[in-house]
C-alpha cells in the first residue's frame, strides 16, 4: 500500500487540539506542546556493494522528555520524512503517558527503501546512522526502537556502534535486540499481544466471545502476523490479510502461521481455497473485527463511511484520520487508539531496558504477566475517561495521555 499524502503532522496537531480544549489546557502549555524538543536532520552516505556514494537522509526527533528519557523507534522507509517522524515522535509521547511508563516520545528514521539495499549495504547505512545521531543517544538520555523496516538485527548494529565509540558494551542503549544480545522475551510479539489484550477487553465489554468473531488485518509484518496468530489461537476467524502488494480472503478462515511460511517463500501473502482482494476491499470487509497494521492514513473522510466492522482495533500509528474518527464514532464503530492498542511494543521495550540496566533476564511468564497488568489497567483508565468526556475511546486515550504529560510539565515548571 502506497503511503497516503495527507500531513500526518496536521492529524496529530488535531488530536493535541482535542485533548487541549477537553482539558481546557493552558494557551501557552498547548503550545509548548505542539512542537518537539529538538528535530535533527542527517546525511546518511553509504558505499554501495558496487562501489558507487549513495546518500540517505536520516532523522531523529525527540518530543518532549517531561515523564523521562525520549524513547521511539527507528523506521526505513522511502516515503519518511521530517513530518512523519515529528508526528510518530508526537504520539509516541502521549503512548508512553497513557501506559504510565517513565519515557517521553522520539522518532528516527532513514528515508530509503530497505527491500532495495543488500544487507551490508543496511549495516554500512545504520552503522553510519547511529554515529550521526551519536550526540542525541544514550541510556539516559534517548533509547531508539525498532519500527517499520528495522529488526532486531538492525537493533543489534545499533547497540555495537554506540558501544564501539563509547568503548564498552552498552545494551541499554537500544531495545528490541535479539535475545542473546539481551533483549527481552516475547519483544518481537510484544505489540501484537498489547494489541490483543485490549481487543479481549473490549469483547468482555461488548459482551462477545471470540470463537466465531471474524477478523480482517490489514499489514502482514510483524505486528500483522503476530495479532493473527495470537487470535487465531484464541479461536477468533481471521477472514483476510493484506501485506503491501495483495490481500487475500477466505470467509471460511485462514492459517496465519500457514500464510507466513508462503509469505516467506513467495514474498506475498497466498493461501489455498482463498480469493486475492485489494487493501481497499479489505478495510471495507464486513466482519467483527478489522486490524489497520500497515502505515498512516489507511481509514480517511473518503473511505470511512464505508466501514462495516464493528471493531477497529489499531495496530499501526495513525492509520485513521482525525476526520474519519467522528465518521465511525456517528456509525458506532468501537475503536481502539493505536497510543493504546499498539503499546504493547514500547512497553516491553521498558522492561528490556530495565533488564538491561539490571543485568536481569525476565521469564517469558513474568514478562507476559507484567505486560497483561499495564495495557488492561490503561484499557480501564482510558475507558474510565471516555465515560467522564461521553466521547469515544480515541478522543479519550489521547486526553488522557496529554492529561498526563501536562501534569508533569506543570510539576516541572519551566527553566531558566
Amino acid at each position: 500500500m502506497e503511503k497516503n499524502n495527507i500531513n500526518v503532522l496536521n492529524a496529530a496537531l488535531d488530536l493535541l487540539k482535542i485533548a487541549a480544549e477537553n482539558l481546557n489546557l493552558e494557551p501557552g502549555l498547548h503550545e509548548f506542546l505542539k512542537y518537539p524538543k529538538r528535530s535533527l536532520i542527517v546525511s546518511v552516505p553509504i558505499e554501495k556493494d558496487n562501489g558507487e556514494i549513495k546518500v540517505f537522509k536520516g532523522y531523529r526527533v525527540q518530543h518532549n522528555d517531561a515523564k523521562g528519557p525520549f524513547k521511539g523507534g527507528v523506521r526505513y522507509s522511502p516515503y519518511t520524512d521530517l513530518n512523519e517522524i515529528t508526528a510518530l515522535a508526537m504520539w509516541m509521547t502521549w503512548k508512553c503517558a497513557v501506559v504510565d511508563i517513565p519515557y517521553g516520545g522520539a522518532k528516527g528514521g532513514i528515508s530509503c527503501n530497505p527491500k532495495e539495499l543488500s544487507k551490508r549495504e543496511l549495516e554500512r547505512a545504520t552503522r553510519r546512522y547511529t554515529q550521526m545521531i551519536f550526540q542525541l543517544i544514550g541510556p539516559y538520555r534517548d533509547v531508539p526502537a525498532p519500527d517499520m523496516g528495522t529488526n532486531p538485527e538492525i537493533m543489534g548494529w545499533i547497540m555495537d556502534t554506540y558501544s564501539q565509540i563509547k568503548g564498552y558494551s552498552i545494551p541499554e542503549i537500544v531495545t528490541g535486540k535479539p535475545l542473546h544480545l539481551g533483549g527481552s522475551e516475547i519483544r518481537e510479539e510484544a505489540t501484537s499481544r498489547g494489541l490483543m489484550f485490549c481487543i479481549n477487553e473490549t469483547m468482555k465489554k461488548l459482551g462477545k466471545k471470540p470463537k466465531g468473531s471474524t477478523v480482517a488485518i490489514q499489514g502482514y509484518g510483524n505486528v500483522g502476523y503476530h495479532a493473527a496468530r495470537l487470535l487465531h489461537d484464541l479461536g477468533y476467524t481471521i477472514i483476510a490479510v493484506s501485506d503491501s502488494t495483495t490481500g487475500i480472503l477466505n470467509n471460511k478462515g485462514l492459517h496465519p502461521h500457514q500464510i507466513f511460511e508462503n509469505k516467506m517463500k513467495s514474498g506475498v501473502v497466498e493461501s489455498e481455497g482463498s480469493v486475492n482482494i485489494t487493501n481497499q476491499e479489505l478495510l471495507e470487509l464486513d466482519c467483527d473485527i478489522l486490524i489497520p497494521a500497515a502505515t498512516e492514513n489507511q481509514i480517511t473522510k473518503v473511505n470511512a463511511d464505508n466501514i462495516k466492522a464493528k471493531m477497529i482495533a489499531e495496530g499501526a500509528n495513525g492509520p485513521t484520520t482525525p476526520a474519519a474518527s467522528k465518521i465511525l464514532q456517528e456509525k458506532e464503530i468501537f475503536q481502539i487508539p493505536d497510543i493504546l492498542g499498539n503499546s504493547g511494543g514500547v512497553t516491553v521495550s521498558y522492561f528490556e531496558w530495565v533488564q538491561n540496566l539490571n543485568r536481569e533476564h525476565w521469564s517469558r511468564g513474568e514478562v507476559n504477566q507484567k505486560l497483561k497488568h499495564i495495557i488492561t489497567k490503561a484499557f480501564s483508565e482510558v475507558s474510565d475517561m471516555a465515560v467522564k468526556l461521553e466521547s469515544d475511546m480515541k478522543t479519550a486515550a489521547i486526553t488522557f495521555g496529554v492529561k498526563r504529560v501536562a501534569e508533569a510539565m506543570e510539576s516541572l515548571g519551566l527553566w531558566p
